[in-house]
This record gives C-alpha cells, sequence and structure tokens, in this order.
C-alpha cells in the first residue's frame, strides 16, 4: 500500500468525522463531482499542511465542483 494511499485513506476517514458523517459518504461526494483523483493527487501539498486546510480545500471543491487544474 502506498504512503499516498494510506494518507488519502486517512484523510477520507478524518475528513468524514469532521464533518459527522463517513467516509463512504465522502467518497460518493468526490466521485460525483470527478474530484477523488483530483484530492488523491494532492497528497503533497496535504500531507505537510494542518489537515484543517484540506478540509477547507475539500469543502471548497465539493461546493463548486472546480479544480484548479
Amino acid at each position: 500500500m502506498s504512503k499516498e494511499f494510506r494518507f488519502f485513506t486517512f484523510l477520507l476517514e478524518s475528513y468524514a468525522k469532521h464533518k459527522g458523517i463517513t467516509a463512504a459518504e465522502v467518497l460518493k461526494a468526490l466521485d460525483e463531482k470527478d474530484l477523488t483523483d483530483f484530492i488523491y493527487q494532492m497528497y503533497e501539498i496535504y500531507h505537510v499542511e494542518a489537515i484543517e486546510n484540506a478540509y477547507m480545500d475539500i469543502d471548497s471543491l465539493i461546493s463548486t465542483g472546480k479544480t484548479a487544474w
């Protein structure tokens, strides 16, 4: 299992706990907005920042459905 996958799993689970929902619900929202791969690819940024910054970014991405790429 790669470090990126382990972190992605941690991020999904901790974000879900933060929002009071399940990781499956988070993944479904990301999949529906076609954001799953984008979030996964953000490992280099997200794993060195405060986790709350990733939460704010995910909130923004889900609400707008747009990525910077």
